[in-house]
């Protein structure tokens, strides 16, 4: 096998329809464009959401809501999660880090700590924020909270 025997593979070589090329084609006139109109002129570009004049749909309908930009958002890890990646791992302090090696938390995803489960044994933890009846429950149960 050599450049000189070189075919292209069978059926990727498509004849295809030149429009626009006079009478004969089949093709020719109006170049399928159909006649008249917006769509049938040179320079016609398809803007998005444009519906022929009429009130597009993202104007019609009314906006409501607000997006606070100060808004801080946190990764919520329950102390039963805590109570059990200090078991499995036989930790005495739980840090964002060990939380992190997990694969709880993400990479910058801060963490909140809520109150949804039991402590029973002495755990230090260390997170961004603390729910109120977390930190009593960590406290309760002998440890210390620290907020990163």
């Amino acid at each position: 096998m050599d450049l000189s025997n070189l075919q292209p593979a069978l059926g990727s070589n498509k004849k295809k329809r030149r429009i626009g090329r006079g009478p004969g084609s089949g093709k020719g006139g109006t170049s399928t464009r159909g006649s008249k109109g917006a769509k049938s002129r040179s320079g016609y570009k398809n803007k998005v959401g444009f519906e022929g004049g009429q009130m597009p749909l993202q104007r019609r309908v009314p906006k409501f809501g607000f997006k606070n930009i100060n808004r801080v958002e946190y990764k919520a890890i329950n102390i039963e999660v805590i109570e059990e990646l200090a078991k499995k791992a036989n930790l005495d302090k739980v840090t964002v880090a060990d939380l992190r090696q997990a694969g709880l938390v993400r990479k910058n995803q801060l963490v909140k700590v809520l109150a949804v489960g039991t402590l029973s044994k002495k755990v230090d933890v260390e997170a961004n924020a603390f729910s109120k009846k977390a930190e009593e429950a960590i406290t309760a149960a002998g440890g210390t909270i620290a907020k990163v």
